[in-house]
């Protein structure tokens, strides 16, 4: 008899699932030394890259998904501008990345399985992003909740956000109005019927 016919799919599944989850953890670890040796927004588009999102850089229009094809040249040049993290393997253990990125004008959460309250508190807790964050996007993030939303009220800049497919956000009225009377620029589009 074989091990999967006395286990059943559901526990190689599981298995895999727990692989992949260990892959991902391990892309998510922070390297300080690193972000010292190059510089913040450099690491953090490695950091981005290796995880499956893509970048954008100041002065560019094309954005960069290529690992290998990040731009060489004097590392203080090219600072990130929007962040693209659709389908991406982002968690919070990398969100020390943000830390010192001071050009971030757009952010786009969506279908990101591991984006949770605590990565919304945490990108929210970082300075140079409340000054810079212009517009965001947050759509099939399924383990945010009102609790991670309301924490976006200290992103200062924040003109833009867009809202879409979070099941996790219950009451949804009661989390805009606090979030718009804490950030009265803020034009919230939502879609979360």
């Amino acid at each position: 008899m074989s091990l999967l016919s006395r286990t059943g799919p559901s526990l190689l599944r599981q298995s895999r699932r727990h692989f992949w989850s260990w892959l991902n953890a391990v892309f998510n670890k922070v390297d300080h030394e690193r972000i010292k040796t190059i510089g913040p927004d450099r690491a953090a588009a490695e950091w981005l890259l290796r995880c499956g999102a893509k970048v954008r850089f100041e002065g560019f229009e094309r954005w960069q998904q290529d690992y290998n094809g990040l731009p060489t040249g004097p590392l203080g040049r090219y600072k990130i501008q929007a962040i693209d993290a659709t389908d991406s393997c982002i968690m919070y253990r990398g969100f020390d990345y943000l830390d010192g990125l001071k050009h971030v004008e757009e952010l786009k959460l969506n279908k990101c399985m591991y984006i949770e309250d605590g990565c919304l508190e945490r990108l929210s807790s970082v300075e140079s992003l409340q000054q810079s964050l212009y517009t965001m996007e947050l759509v099939s993030c399924g383990n945010v909740t009102d609790k991670g939303l309301v924490a976006l009220h200290r992103l200062r800049n924040l003109e833009h956000l867009f809202l879409s497919d979070l099941p996790g956000v219950k009451d949804k009225q009661v989390t805009v109005d606090r979030l718009q009377r804490a950030l009265p620029q803020l034009n919230i589009e939502l879609d979360l019927d």
